[in-house]
């Protein structure tokens, strides 16, 4: 059995020690929300983060071949850059993935028989890794030219009641100069 259909064979105890790690990353009462509740409109996180890390395990299992992996990604990443999270904190989740699978491949005393094929496959985690610190980055720049906007929306609109109270001033004290 080669090491891609060992991982497709026991995907699901894989990804459920996946998901439990992801969770982990959180505080202890919101992990214990996002592994208790299933309700996908109750914990919207927990679902996305699920749904991310099945469509993530999927594609490093097909070799990442394209960008079908980017929208998964998304759906984890983009929740994680609104956190509290640091940048490694934010992507670390990729890299728990290689962690779970030398795990269930201990227990199974199969890690010398895939320590060749194993690198190959840490080696697609580490891309797909990369792929989710670019969208962090992008999540990032998209928030913080958010802020810049608002804060010029603010300064525009102070300097605009400032120039107003100027006129009306200017005004109120006959000192208006004639056009």
């Amino acid at each position: 059995m080669s090491l891609t259909e060992y991982l497709q064979r026991n995907q699901k105890p894989i990804l459920k020690s996946w998901f439990q790690a992801v969770v982990e990353t959180y505080p202890e009462e919101t992990a214990r929300f996002l592994k208790k509740e299933k309700d996908p409109f109750t914990n919207p996180v927990g679902s996305s983060i699920l749904e991310g890390i099945q469509g993530v395990y999927t594609q490093i299992l097909e070799g990442l071949a394209s960008d079908d992996v980017v929208p998964f990604l998304d759906r984890i990443v983009r929740v994680r850059a609104v956190q509290d999270f640091t940048p490694a904190q934010a992507v670390s989740f990729m890299f728990s993935l290689k962690d779970v699978v030398r795990s269930h491949m201990e227990k199974e005393g199969l890690l010398a028989q895939y320590a060749a094929d194993l690198v190959g496959f840490e080696r697609t985690v580490d891309r797909a890794a990369l792929m989710a610190f670019n969208i962090y980055m992008e999540c990032r720049e998209k928030i913080y030219q958010l802020r810049v906007d608002e804060i010029k929306n603010r300064t525009g609109r102070l300097l605009e009641r400032a120039n107003a109270i100027w006129e009306s001033r200017r005004t109120e004290d006959g000192s208006r100069e004639e056009s």
